[in-house]
This record gives structure tokens, sequence and C-alpha cells, in this order.
């Protein structure tokens, strides 16, 4: 059974040097070859060596066990994650047979402990996985483990690779809570965008759906600690469940958004490969994509955000189920 690791690239630095030499890598204890060592216990005195001036156990502890997770517990035909330096992508790989190998000052990386992998040669866009999933690899660690196997596999194509507990679904989750979505109206679905947009963070969210409004359904602003400040412009759209939405309609949206915003397309569908690749062109205001399942991931995570009226409306109780 694969596990699924992310082994991050100094933010995405060292992502390029990664795919060309065909590795991952982590540079703690850059002067001790960890070949021989069988156990995370064998790690401690050696990091305790290297890095005198970590005192605390619980530093000493986490770092000891992200080097013990690279060396130990990424075994051979486990998948591996990197996130380029453009954080709107993702590498994936598998890793191969006998993988740790300790390389020196071999080419520009300067991470000498690496683990050879069998990169696939395109990124997938993180867009494409699920909220929870994307929640989770915004992780600080450098090496962690991810849980929802389940989307990622799906997600890149290998269903056969999920694990048989998790394919034990008593029912389709999503498309039970998209059918009770697509009982609202336009205007009564926009509403529900422009208070989603307030249970996460944005000031003056404000439905705007009407003629000639150009696509725009509900704007906000988000300010992060007033540390950043987003202007986000949003399109909320009820699609049939199974329909993928065009590079055009998308298009049509990036038109209306001034140069210092962003935008937001959120339907209960999902999108064609040019809508996606549409979104993130260089040069043009950035577009999230949001289709149907992650909508619902969304809903789930703010439900007790949402106004009691929509609740009631939607029929669902805690943890959407439906009445």
């Amino acid at each position: 059974m694969a596990n699924l690791f992310c082994v991050r690239a100094d933010f995405g630095k060292h992502t390029q040097a990664f795919l060309k030499g065909n590795y991952i890598a982590i540079g703690w204890l850059p002067e001790n070859d960890l070949t021989d060592i069988k156990s995370r216990e064998e790690l401690y005195p050696l990091y305790r060596a290297a890095y005198p001036k970590d005192v605390s156990n619980v530093v000493i502890g986490q770092q000891v066990g992200q080097i013990n997770r690279f060396l130990l517990d990424i075994k051979p035909e486990d998948y591996v994650i990197s996130p380029a330096e453009n954080t709107e992508f993702i590498y994936y790989g598998i890793v191969e047979a006998d993988p740790y190998f300790y390389q020196p000052n071999a080419d520009d990386c300067p991470y000498f402990h690496r683990k050879k992998i069998k990169w696939h040669k395109e990124p997938i866009q993180r867009s494409q996985f699920s909220v929870p999933f994307q929640n989770t690899i915004r992780s600080s660690l450098t090496v962690f483990g991810i849980s929802h196997r389940k989307n990622f596999f799906t997600t890149i194509g290998k269903p056969k690779l999920i694990p048989p507990n998790e394919l034990n679904v008593q029912f389709d989750y999503y498309k039970s809570i998209l059918n009770a979505i697509l009982e609202l109206d336009d205007q009564e679905f926009e509403i529900l965008i422009t208070h989603i947009l307030t249970a996460l963070g944005f000031e003056g969210s404000e439905h705007k759906g009407k003629v000639g409004d150009g696509g725009v359904d509900a704007t906000g602003e988000l300010n992060v600690a007033n540390m950043a400040k987003i202007k986000l412009f949003v399109q909320a759209k009820r699609y049939k469940l199974g329909s993928k939405i065009n590079a055009n309609v998308v298009k049509a949206l990036r038109a209306n958004i001034p140069s210092e915003g962003q935008g937001a397309f959120i339907t209960t569908a999902g999108y064609q490969k040019k809508a996606k690749e549409i979104a993130v062109e260089a040069g043009f205001p950035r577009i999230g994509l949001i289709n149907g399942e992650q909508l619902v991931d969304i809903l789930a995570e703010h439900w007790n955000d949402i106004p009691e009226e929509f609740r009631e409306k939607l029929g669902l109780k805690v943890g959407l189920v439906p009445n």
C-alpha cells in the first residue's frame, strides 16, 4: 500500500534541482552520511552534536522526527509531492528502489541527503485537489505525511492505489450535498457564496449579482492581520453535476477584475483543462477556481458560520449529512 509524503524544497527554490536530478532531499546533518542509520534514536546524538544551540527538547524532537521520516518512513513505491516555486503547482513522483544516497556538493542544491524519485513529467495544479488536501500541505514542516490519499490518487488518475478502507463509503457525500445546493435558486446561491466569503474572513462581503454585473456576483476584502490585503471579485454559478466550465466563461470574468484585484469562480460543477490554465495565466489577475467538491469542503468547514435560514433551507445537519 503506497503512502504519501510531502518534501519541501525551500519554498520551491530547489524543486527544479529535484526534478533534474530525479531525487528529493533534506539539508539537516550535512556532514553525516546516514546510510547505516536504522532507528530514530541513533539520530538524536548526531543532531545534538551538529546543532548545540538547539536546547529545546520540543524543537529537537520535531527536527529529528522529520529526518527520521525522510530516512526511514519514506519507502520504495511510496508517492512524494513537492510544491513548485510557483505555488499554484505541485510535482509528484514515486520513490524508487534502494532510494537513499548521500551526495555532497554534486549540484546547486545544498541538500546532501537524497532519495531517488521517478518524477511525473508535468506538474498538477494545486487547485485540482480537495480543500482538506490543500489545507494539509500548508504545514510549516519540511517533511510530513499526507492522509488524504483517496483524493490524491483519484486526482492523478490512479484510483487502484486508494486504500481499501477508504473505498467503503456508504453514500456519495459530495453528490448528496451538491444536489441540496442545487435546490437553491440563482439569487439564493449567490447570497450563500457571500456568506461563505464572510465566514472565510472577507470584510464587506457584498452580493452584486444583477443584470450588467459583468459576471461579478459578490465581492469582499481579506485583511490578513494588516500584513496583506486581497480584494476579491467572485462569480458564483450553479451548473448541473458532471458539467465542466470552459475557458471563455473564466476569461469573461477575468475581463471584469481590476488590475489590483483577484478573482474566484465558484460552481457546483467542474472546469475544463483550458479553463484551469486561463485562471493562472501570467500577466493577468489570478482567478481561484472552486469546483463542486471543494465548495462542499468549504461549506462543511464553516457550516456553523452560515446564517440559520440557509442551514434550514439546505436541510442539512452538522457534518452536512442530509436530514
